[in-house]
Parts: C-alpha cells; sequence; structure tokens
C-alpha cells in the first residue's frame, strides 16, 4: 500500500499555552493528526490501514457503513479512491431529495451508496451477518479487533514522550482501545455519546488484557449526545481557534477539549503533569453547522 505508509507519517505535537494552565504547573500539548491527510484525517486513517491492506492484497473491494455525516465513510471513500479499490457504503436511513456534503463527496470519490432503512441498518451495521466474498467488510465506524489494531500504531508517534496523560475523544471505543496498550501514561477517554455505559465491555471486546492498564472515562461533556451541540461549545471552540490556530470538530475534539478545559481548572489533573491530547480529525464534519457558525 503506497497511499500515505503510516511508518513514515510524522504529525506534529503542538503546545497549547493558556496562561491558566500554566499558573496550575500544568503542561498540555495536541498531537496534530487532523493533519495526516485532508480527507483520511486524524484517526480513520489508521483505523483503516489493516483493512485497507487486506482489500488490496486479495483484489477485493471494501463494504462499510455509516450516516450521512460519518467520517469514517468519508475517508474511507477517499482512501479507496486514491488506491483504485472499489468500495460500497450502507448509509442509515432513507435517501433524501438532498445528500449531505459528506455522502455527495463519498459519491463523487467513487463510493456506491445504498440506503437501508434504520432497523435493517441496525442489524447488519457489524457486518457479521453478511456473506460477502467480492468486498472486505468494514464494521461501523471500523469497530473491530482489526481497526483497534490500527488504532494501536498512534502510540508511535508520543510513546517515548514524557507525557503522564493521554487524553482522547470516544465514538465506537475503537481507537481508545488501540491506545490502551502500555502503562506508561494514564488514558482519559471523553465519551461523545449520551449514556454511553459499556466502554469497558467495549475495550474487552475489541482487545485482551486491558484490565489492567490505567484508564479512566469522562461521560460529562457529550452536549446532550452525540453531535449534539450548543452555544457555549461553539464559543469555546472559535475561541480556542483564535488562541491556538486548530480547528477543531464540535462531535469529537471540541467536546473533549472542553472537557479538558475545565477539568484544569476544576484541579482534575494534579500538579506537575503533561497532558497529550489527540485530535481525531473529522473537521468535514462541522460543514453540518450552520454556515458562519464558526471562525474558521
Amino acid at each position: 500500500m503506497d497511499f500515505l505508509p503510516i511508518e513514515t507519517l510524522k504529525p506534529r505535537i503542538q503546545p497549547i499555552v493558556n496562561i491558566e494552565w500554566k499558573s496550575k504547573k500544568i503542561s498540555c500539548s495536541m498531537l496534530r493528526l487532523d493533519e495526516v491527510d485532508k480527507h483520511v484525517s486524524g484517526n480513520k486513517l489508521f483505523k483503516l490501514h489493516f483493512f485497507l491492506q487486506q482489500a488490496t492484497r486479495e483484489q477485493k473491494g471494501i463494504l462499510t457503513f455509516g450516516g450521512a455525516w460519518s467520517n469514517h465513510l468519508a475517508a474511507t471513500a477517499s482512501a479507496c479512491k486514491k488506491l483504485n479499490i472499489s468500495c460500497q457504503g450502507i448509509i442509515r436511513g432513507e435517501r433524501s431529495k438532498a445528500l449531505s456534503s459528506t455522502l455527495q463527496f463519498c459519491a463523487d470519490e467513487g463510493m456506491q451508496l445504498k440506503f437501508v432503512d434504520r432497523t435493517e441498518y441496525d442489524n447488519i451495521k457489524t457486518g457479521d451477518t453478511l456473506i460477502d466474498e467480492s468486498h472486505v467488510i468494514i464494521p461501523e465506524g471500523g469497530y473491530s479487533f482489526t481497526g483497534t489494531q490500527g488504532a494501536a500504531l498512534i502510540r508511535n508517534f508520543f510513546i517515548h514522550e514524557n507525557f503522564t496523560h493521554v487524553c482522547c475523544s470516544i465514538g465506537t471505543g475503537t481507537t481508545f482501545a488501540g491506545l490502551l496498550t502500555d502503562d506508561r501514561h494514564k488514558y482519559v477517554g471523553f465519551t461523545a455519546i449520551k449514556n454511553m455505559t459499556d466502554i469497558a465491555q467495549r475495550i474487552n471486546y475489541l482487545s485482551d488484557n486491558k484490565q489492567s492498564l490505567d484508564y479512566e472515562i469522562i461521560y460529562d461533556y457529550h452536549f446532550g449526545g452525540f453531535a449534539k451541540y450548543n452555544i457555549e461549545l461553539i464559543k469555546f471552540m472559535n475561541g480556542f481557534y483564535e488562541a491556538h490556530k486548530i480547528p477543531l470538530d464540535f462531535v469529537y475534539t471540541g467536546k473533549m477539549m472542553f472537557g479538558i478545559s475545565k477539568m484544569i481548572i476544576e484541579n482534575y489533573f494534579p500538579e506537575n503533569c503533561s497532558i497529550l491530547c489527540l485530535h481525531t480529525g473529522g473537521l468535514q464534519g462541522n460543514l453540518s453547522l450552520p454556515k458562519n457558525t464558526l471562525v474558521y
């Protein structure tokens, strides 16, 4: 696979300078995975990595799942076009008169779109019930052991750095489970979905022997549920961009950074700790917001 070989990537770790955080003797940085590729950004390239290798090796297409604004679908469509792999997306819900900008992008990249009702979608989104010898099947969001193995490659960019805490947003839990392969850092996950109480079960399903590692799940910053937001979050994201020139998405990383900022102020993190925040990309999802909501 010659598209963005992961071993050649060198995403930057950008310090986040905040006077209030420094006064608490806390340093914070961000791993800019959003910059690895315009469309296959953040954690998506890593979760897709071994699936793409398999499709290339076996000369198969890819079949995967997602909603109208799915970062996963957009990344998959773009990666498959770059690698000349045919791909099909199973879309949750009936087709609307006008495609979302995400689905239009997927179609323009060559992804075949198939719309199914939500009940059928929920029954097939893991791919477990499908038999398709011509496609490599990727569950929704890459939620699988294979996706976790790919996400584990992200550790190579910080494993030798002296961070005490590593923070990551949680959607399916695939990326977070992939990170939990060492005991040098405390891992803190921020759920983007309301009432997501099965994280431990997801981690156990996605990978083995994680019970002894040091991690904590924060449930307080989903802003009402998946892809929900309010004026407070948007104000924070705009202010964060003006201060640090880092664009955040409102579904995942924006909520995580809001939570981290509040938790620093409320003394959750101990003095002299060093925090690394993972930017998991997905900026295309901001296109679902009303025009001029964000300053970037």
